[in-house]
């Protein structure tokens, strides 16, 4: 962004040298990129009077003409009257005429830039000599015309420098803007001059024009039809108003110094509508539109209804840039009608351009919601000064004065007539903000020794209204109270934090003594979640799983392919990206995404897990409004090369590896029914199981297989299957347990056997597992472990054969084969007493 210091100066009282102020504003506003001496163009540039024209002798098109510069310029040849020759060829030339003349040896503005500018010399044209020229608007880098030369229009005389005539001594600041989204007001020369002012140590004040919120516009008798406005989703414009506008100018040459303003801040001047719109634009930072009143009413069969709405998915505008967009829903389009004519907030449509032939003007004054032009300027590649300030928030309120404004200027160049009532609609009222903070809290924050009239010198001089109140007996420079009402255009204060910025940077934190803290830091060792969190990220590692990091927010599509619903997450409003648009619900979805581009890139079995946070509307906000946050674990296990593997006994001896580790038992019971969580959404619950750990019962989570559609929509491998625990219901299982990962080895050996249980069929793995626990595992005195082998199930079948494999080891000898069998033999008997079962 642009900034010309001598349109600042208009507003404020600027005494730096122009290096002293960019260094000041970059330390305590915004960064300046560079500086531009733009006087530097104009040098040598005069202001000269015609004083004579007469045809050229040899050329149709061209004219002699005697100028008086006042004998300003050095060098010169000149006539028995002191006045200099020059051949011009514009149309308007004429005696009585005050131009802008370029003697021999300067440069033509706008070739200053160029690898090789352009100097003039006094050269022969046609047979005659002439010194110099006289230059156009656009060979002066003021406007675009250069059918004719430019007119001055201000107070001058011959022999007057034209950079001082129009303020082109001038420095140009190039800002850094992206450190200013949060600061609408400072996309207009008023709002930086207000910073300005204030890091100066000056009272501002702004226009009065623009204080005052109210519009400010009278009506005159015409014939133009009723004008409606209506908004219709309030979340897409909270302030719109509109007025029609009457005029037989509108062709008028708007003032070179308007034009001047807009060129220097890289603004093409067009046309008086035009400029006034982006003049006041650039003077306050909210955009304007004129839409031409007579093709809007065509549209619409000679009504004229306003209405501001989101656009149908498919429907196409011609932009004014010559260019067809089709539009998306979450695009904001202006509409009379049916009929779309201008893509809000960005740019209009060719439709109702103003062009030369505009007699009446429909001036749009609004506010539109950020977000949403956010992902039109990126959806359509429109990067216009009106854009880039609407994504910052104008602020609702500055939409009536700078509109009453417009109206004034253009009833001053143009002659324009109020035609209609304003009409407006206002759903989204802005409330001021009002804030009361003690000086004490404000020092404490900052490490200052401000008194409170520093204090409230500091916010006054940046316009916010301050009442000081100060304790019974106490002074001014003593500890007291500010109440601060924040202006309209300081949306972005809130809270007393805020406050306490403001004046840290305002007066400058380059200001602040730096000093240590006078209280003592002790380290603060990890909490015992993340004590836990860091020994589970150890096991599983050593059990061979990978340990990834994912985006805490995922795109719709990856919810929906695992069978989670969307309305069950909390979406982000300004999404940094599409496909970071929600909260994700849990931490399945990020892994799964994951295992085909592993398998793509050549590995075949793998384990992947995560540790880490998820928030579903399902448990809720917190106590501060705010999503409530998950401490979960989740793993997947994939296998490519192999379908004969079973992935959830894989997963499962990895979840007892963990167990074991953390002196905790987990138990696996069976799914009876379909159940409707986040967490157990991917699963296919018939091939899982809930996870508890039995000693405490504590409920540990989800373990199993995924549903077919989950692996058809995501790629995976047909042996798949992965697990969903509770982080914090580890934690409460491990305190109510008091387990210990840490047992000595036994110095004996110890045995191992295998055995195979013929069951019924519907007999469970849990139920099994539970027998040989309950019954004899549980009281027995030696270290035991107990792992699945596998099933066989023959077809046709009344029975299955489920094999498991013992481990036992006695820490006081060694265990004999006989001491081993019997263990057998009590788990043969407690399994045909529970379960009619046999060993085979």
């Amino acid at each position: 962004m642009i900034v010309s210091v001598n349109w600042l100066k208009q507003y404020t009282k600027i005494n730096l040298p122009v290096d002293e102020l960019a260094t000041l504003v970059g330390a305590r506003l915004v960064e300046i990129e560079g500086v531009i001496d733009l006087g530097k163009k104009y040098q040598g540039i005069i202001v000269a009077k015609v004083v004579s024209v007469e045809n050229h002798p040899n050329a149709d098109k061209l004219h002699v003409c005697k100028v008086d510069d006042g004998g300003k310029a050095k060098g010169v040849k000149r006539d028995s009257d002191g006045l200099v020759q020059v051949v011009c060829g514009a149309p308007n030339v004429r005696k009585g005429l005050l131009v802008a003349w370029l003697p021999p040896k300067s440069t033509v503005p706008t070739s200053f830039d160029d690898d090789e500018p352009f100097v003039l010399g006094a050269r022969e044209l046609r047979g005659v000599i002439s010194n110099g020229m006289l230059a156009s608007a656009k060979e002066l880098a003021i406007g675009d015309s250069h059918e004719g030369i430019l007119e001055i229009d201000v107070n001058a005389k011959p022999g007057d420098d034209f950079a001082e005539a129009y303020k082109l001594n001038d420095y140009l600041l190039d800002i850094e803007n992206k450190s200013l989204t949060h600061r609408p007001d400072c996309f207009g020369i008023i709002g930086l001059a207000r910073e300005i002012a204030a890091i100066t140590n000056q009272q501002f004040k702004t226009p009065d024009w623009l204080l005052d919120t109210k519009t400010n516009i009278k009506r005159t008798p015409s014939s133009a039809s009723p004008l409606k406005v209506s908004i219709k989703a309030p979340d897409l414009s909270s302030r719109y108003q509109a007025v029609v506008l009457s005029t037989d100018r509108a062709i008028a040459e708007t003032p070179i110094q308007i034009q001047s303003w807009l060129a220097r801040v890289g603004i093409k001047p067009i046309s008086p509508i035009v400029d006034v719109t982006n003049y006041l634009m650039a003077l306050t930072g909210q955009p304007l539109h004129a839409f031409d009143y007579d093709k809007f009413t065509k549209l619409n069969g000679g009504k004229a209804e306003v209405i501001v709405r989101a656009a149908k998915k498919g429907e196409k505008l011609k932009l004014l840039d010559g260019r067809d967009v089709i539009l998306a829903e979450e695009d904001i389009i202006i509409a009379n009608g049916a009929t779309p004519v201008a893509l809000a907030g960005a740019m209009g449509g060719s439709s109702t351009a103003i062009d030369d032939n505009t007699k009446n003007i429909l001036l749009e004054s609004a506010s539109f919601n950020l977000y949403n032009l956010r992902g039109t300027q990126m959806r359509h590649g429109i990067f216009t000064d009106a854009i880039t300030r609407f994504t910052k928030g104008q602020s609702p309120e500055q939409t009536a004065p700078v509109l009453s404004q417009a109206v004034a200027m253009l009833a001053d160049l143009t002659d324009a007539e109020v035609a209609s009532a304003v009409v407006e609609e206002y759903p989204g009222k802005q409330k001021s903000s009002k804030i009361k903070v003690k000086a004490e809290k404000i020092n404490q924050i900052l490490g200052t020794n401000l008194t409170i009239e520093d204090m409230y010198e500091t916010l006054k001089n940046a316009e916010f209204i301050v009442e000081m109140f100060c304790g019974k007996g106490k002074t001014k420079t003593d500890d007291g109270e500010l109440d601060i009402v924040a202006p309209y255009w300081r949306a972005d204060i809130k809270i007393p934090e805020d406050i306490s910025e403001e004046i840290g940077r305002i007066n400058g934190y380059d200001e602040i003594s730096p000093s240590l803290p006078s209280r003592s830091f002790v380290a603060t060792g990890p909490s015992d979640l993340e004590s836990l969190q860091q020994n589970i990220r150890s096991i599983l590692a050593r059990a061979g799983a990978n340990d990834i990091l994912s985006y805490s927010f995922v795109h719709g599509n990856l919810l929906e392919a695992v069978g989670q619903k969307t309305t069950n997450s909390f979406a982000i409003t300004n999404a940094i990206s599409p496909k970071l648009q929600y909260y994700r619900q849990t931490l399945t979805p990020s892994l799964l995404e994951l295992v085909h581009p592993n398998i793509k890139a050549g590995y075949g079995e793998f384990s992947l897990f995560e540790i880490n946070k998820t928030h579903n509307k399902v448990h809720g906000k917190d106590d501060e409004g705010l999503p409530g946050e998950l401490e979960m674990t989740a793993l997947v296990y994939a296998n490519k090369k192999s379908s004969k593997s079973s992935a959830f006994y894989n997963v499962r001896s990895q979840l007892d590896f963990l167990a074991k580790c953390l002196g905790l038992l987990f138990e696996y019971t069976a799914i009876d029914k379909k159940p409707d969580y986040p967490v157990t959404a991917p699963f296919d619950y018939q091939r899982s199981a809930y996870i508890t750990e039995k000693n405490s019962g504590v409920f540990i989570g989800i373990v199993g297989e995924y549903r077919q559609q989950v692996i058809k929509n995501l790629k995976l491998p047909n042996t798949v299957a992965g697990c969903e625990l509770g982080t914090e219901d580890i934690l409460k299982a491990v305190n109510l347990t008091k387990g210990t990962s840490y047992r000595p080895l036994s110095k004996y050996p110890g045995t191992t056997q295998d055995i195979t249980v013929q069951v019924k069929q519907q007999a469970s793995f849990a139920q099994v597992w539970n027998a040989m626990y309950d019954e004899v595992l549980k009281g027995v005195e030696l270290e035991w472990g107990l792992e699945p082998i596998g099933v066989y199930h023959p077809h046709d079948s009344r029975v299955k054969n489920m094999t498991f494999r013992i481990y036992l080891t006695d820490h006081e000898k060694t265990i004999t084969r006989d001491a081993a069998s019997k263990i057998v033999d009590k788990i043969g008997q407690a399994l045909k007493k529970k379960l009619s079962a046999k060993i085979v």
